[in-house]
């Protein structure tokens, strides 16, 4: 008895964890366009500049996610989906830093680093590494979820 009831509670498990596998439907369901998205890591050290208030800017095409997030400085030279083990390996597909101007609420200007990169699926961790300009790699869990449509994305 002791045995059937822990194979049950199995697999209520396994149901409840089922639809978490099937992440690339949740990304089917927005419409190719331009959003406003939340973009949280698992470090103070790697997020996006204050003046995008924890925001990137999500493009859907083809069914293919891409965010663009802004850097706090230039700090962060690449970045890797993956962990940074990987990164280093040979022929890894380092994405590279896109300088880019914000301006402050106080008027000040600073040039800072930004990324542009694919998104594998909306509102589940993945792992991302990033390397700064003393060449070690950080290894980072990152998800990106509650996508808004901006003024030239269509509603969902």
């Amino acid at each position: 008895m002791k045995r059937l009831l822990t194979i049950l509670l199995l697999l209520a498990l396994c149901c409840c964890l089922l639809p978490a596998c099937g992440s690339d439907k949740e990304s089917a369901g927005l419409a190719d366009g331009v959003y406003s998205a939340e973009f949280k890591t698992d470090g103070s050290m790697f997020h996006v500049n204050d003046v995008c208030e924890g925001k990137g800017t999500l493009t859907v095409k083809d069914g293919k996610m891409t965010i663009h997030i802004v850097m706090p400085s230039k700090n962060v030279v690449n970045l890797f989906l993956g962990s940074a083990a990987d990164a280093q390996k040979a022929g890894a597909a380092l994405i590279d830093a896109v300088p880019e101007s914000v301006t402050y609420p106080d008027g000040l200007t600073e040039e800072v680093n930004s990324f542009d990169f694919a998104v594998p699926y909306l509102d589940n961790e993945f792992d991302c590494a990033i390397v700064g300009t003393k060449g070690k790699w950080y290894d980072h869990k990152v998800s990106v979820s509650n996508p808004v449509p901006t003024e030239s994305a269509p509603a969902a």
